[in-house]
């Protein structure tokens, strides 16, 4: 489901500027179906920034026209990992479409296709098995982006709590009871998907889908078979360099649209271990745990206001691996992924009990609260203050505002009644927030935000999960869980106790952005300026949670399911052209080498890479095949070692007009960093890719590969 690696706007940052430019590593959807009787829950975890209203409508089609009423609304739940570095333009809301141009169809069904696929896999090995449940504390994963708005919070709330974000991951293990061995495990655990900065043009699936890799690579190696691995006659040094100084780079040939799935190292046939690491109350939690720095003096940030002489463009957060991002992505996954194995060697808690779910729809821009002592309040349309302008220290915003900021200067005031001032009701409902952006009331071309959100329970066991369509801060999602569980114990006939483990899935079947807690919403950082419905938002989630948990928690199946949401689809606008027809210079063919690897020999840690004359990765997405191989030779035979899935190899392209270079031509760079535990050898980089002529002509496939090198070990 990578989507378009070539000029389309990646979805997080709202950063016009980040548009993609090739492969990391490539995105996935996984799922996993548990059916106890006529009881059944489906849970996709997303490589995607979120959830999108408009996914959930498609893929929920899609689904009923193949399974019929098995999978609904109800008992499906689409989770993003909150990746910043994958392709945008699939949401329905003008707000999140403007910096992709519009909306862009190859990313959405690239999405919607990979998630119906992942369900239909996971229905089809469908078999009986059992599940077990374990959870541990991360270290340092994540920090506190907003330490001076968690502050805000009542002492006597905050002293309940070690420290201001959860580092609790818990980890769901799926066995095959007629083999005995384990298919899967999900963890859901909270840090933002930003070790990848707002530079970054490399399709990744940050920490998240790196510790996804290295969880499945880790389970893989761990299980093979002695008949599956290569075998191989290890030569003298000498001998390697002589064979892979004959080896010549062999120049564009024409392929076939399968011959890189050939070339693909993990086939996707459903059989594969699954292992996926889900978001939780992500809202305030940075993976840069090295703290905030200012630009210029490499001073911390000023702690209120996260910036550097009142310029927030020069505060910025240092992940573990500073100043290498891609290494501090690796840290922050590496993390995860080795308290994930750990709690997956030692699960032994096996869940038993029902299977449930329950979903509502409610329009949130005008929901009556009531609150403690019967005081109601309002929730409002969705609007955004000037703290969301300003941006995080995961990525600065806008040159003018700070996080904090309650004022909009005369500037911004002027350009904001320009494109909609806010009705005084609007103003009055949203304080102490002043109004940056009236995306509540905005409805040209279309709804610039949602109104109408879904909550949902699934039930798993003594396992809960709230999913939630937004990005909760650390004390925000410990209210709501807190409040949930409270409720099933109270409404549950015994059913629920102490034991009973409450999840939060972030942004889950749609997005609203941020959910602060009332009183971080006083101080209006980034998180509470992004809190769309106004100050009592949570409290709103909360009342209309526990609702949901009371039907639950006494079997009722009666639940006024409320007002659906829009589909959108037809009022979608794209700006963003597709690619019209490529071609390479006079007497040069697509595949054929520009520059190529410079001799070796190459060692564990080296890097290295070839340049190809290439077109347009638009033209195929390779879907289940690759973009990148590295291929090791055997005897006569060229085998695949690592493709563009893996951590080390890096796909990078350049062509017309991207990056404002004025170039004719596309390239694409295949990079390897030799990986640790590369067999000593000979490779060579191989690239694939597709073109048109034109934008009518057909689609053509072609390959080309450098010359050999050696790799030896030390």
């Amino acid at each position: 489901m990578t989507g378009p690696a070539a000029g389309v706007n990646m979805m997080g940052y709202a950063n016009f500027q980040q548009v993609t430019g090739g492969i990391h590593f490539r995105l996935r959807a996984r799922a996993f179906i548990v059916v106890d009787g006529p009881s059944r829950i489906a849970f996709v975890n997303l490589d995607a920034g979120m959830a999108s209203q408009l996914l959930t409508i498609k893929l929920l089609q899609r689904l009923k026209s193949r399974y019929g009423e098995l999978y609904n609304e109800e008992n499906v739940a689409i989770s993003g990992t909150h990746t910043h570095a994958g392709p945008g333009g699939y949401l329905q809301y003008v707000t999140y479409s403007v910096t992709s141009l519009g909306f862009v169809p190859q990313s959405f069904d690239a999405l919607v296709s990979a998630i119906e696929l992942s369900i239909v896999q996971a229905h089809e090995n469908l078999k009986p098995g059992s599940i077990f449940i374990n959870a541990g504390d991360v270290e340092n994963a994540g920090i506190n982006r907003s330490p001076s708005a968690y502050l805000f919070n009542p002492p006597e709330e905050r002293a309940k709590y070690p420290t201001n974000v959860d580092t609790l991951m818990t980890l769901l293990k799926f066995v095959d009871d007629k083999s005995g061995k384990s298919i899967g495990a999900f963890t859901w655990f909270a840090t933002h998907g930003t070790s990848m900065s707002r530079d970054n043009k490399l399709i990744s699936g940050d920490n998240k889908g790196a510790a996804a890799r290295f969880f499945e690579d880790w389970f893989s190696s761990n299980n093979q078979s002695s008949t599956s691995t290569h075998t191989t006659t290890l030569k003298p040094s000498r001998s390697l360099l002589k064979q892979a100084s004959r080896i010549k780079a062999t120049g564009g040939q024409e392929c076939s649209k399968t011959e890189s799935q050939r070339c693909k190292v993990r086939k996707n046939d459903g059989s594969r271990f699954v292992g996926a690491f889900c978001q939780s109350n992500v809202g305030d939690v940075s993976p840069n745990v090295l703290g905030a720095f200012c630009l210029d003096s490499g001073k911390p940030c000023d702690f209120n206001h996260s910036s550097c002489h009142g310029d927030d463009q020069l505060c910025v957060g240092r992940g573990p691996g500073y100043p290498d991002e891609i290494l501090s992505t690796k840290i922050i996954g590496q993390r995860q992924f080795q308290k994930a194995v750990e709690l997956f060697s030692s699960a032994e808690d096996e869940i038993t009990g029902k299977i449930d779910s329950r979903l509502v729809y409610l329009n949130f821009t005008d929901i009556d609260v009531v609150l403690d002592g019967n005081r109601v309040v309002k929730t409002c349309p969705a609007a955004l203050g000037p703290g969301f302008a300003a941006g995080t220290t995961d990525g600065p915003g806008v040159f003018g505002f700070q996080q904090g900021d309650t004022e909009i200067n005369e500037f911004w005031k002027t350009v904001r009644d320009a494109i909609k001032e806010p009705s005084q009701y609007q103003v009055d409902c949203q304080k102490p927030k002043t109004v940056l952006l009236d995306t509540g009331e905005m409805f040209w071309p279309y709804d610039w935000a949602p109104a109408i959100l879904p909550i949902q329970i699934l039930r798993l066991g003594k396992l809960v999960i709230l999913s939630v369509p937004g990005e909760f801060t650390t004390m925000a999602g410990r209210r709501l869980r807190e409040a949930v569980k409270e409720t099933l114990i109270n409404y549950g006939n015994g059913e629920f106790n102490n034991d009973t483990q409450i999840v939060i899935a972030g942004l889950t079947n749609t997005y609203s952005q941020y959910v602060a807690t009332f009183e971080e919403y006083e101080q209006q950082r980034y998180e509470a300026a992004s809190t769309l419905y106004g100050p009592h938002t949570l409290s709103a989630y909360i009342q209309e949670f526990k609702k949901l948990a009371q039907s639950l928690a006494r079997g009722d199946n009666n639940v006024v399911r409320g007002p659906s949401p829009p589909d959108l689809s037809s009022h979608q606008l794209t700006f963003l052209q597709d690619p019209a027809g490529d071609s390479a210079p006079a007497g040069v063919k697509f595949g054929d080498i520009k520059q190529d690897v410079k001799d070796g020999p190459f060692k564990e840690g080296d890097r290295l890479n070839a340049t190809f004359w290439s077109a347009n990765p638009r033209y195929d997405l390779l879907t289940e095949g690759t973009f990148a191989a590295v291929e090791m030779q055997q005897g006569d035979q060229w085998i695949p070692a690592y493709d563009d899935d893996d951590f080390c190899v890096y796909f990078k392209w350049d062509g017309p007009f991207y990056n404002g270079k004025s170039t004719y031509y596309g390239l694409a760079t295949i990079e390897w960093e030799v990986a640790q535990g590369a067999s000593a050898g000979v490779y060579r980089l191989r690239h694939f890719g597709a073109f048109k002529v034109s934008k009518d002509s057909p689609i053509s496939y072609f390959t080309g590969a450098s010359s050999g090198f050696t790799v030896l070990k030390d």
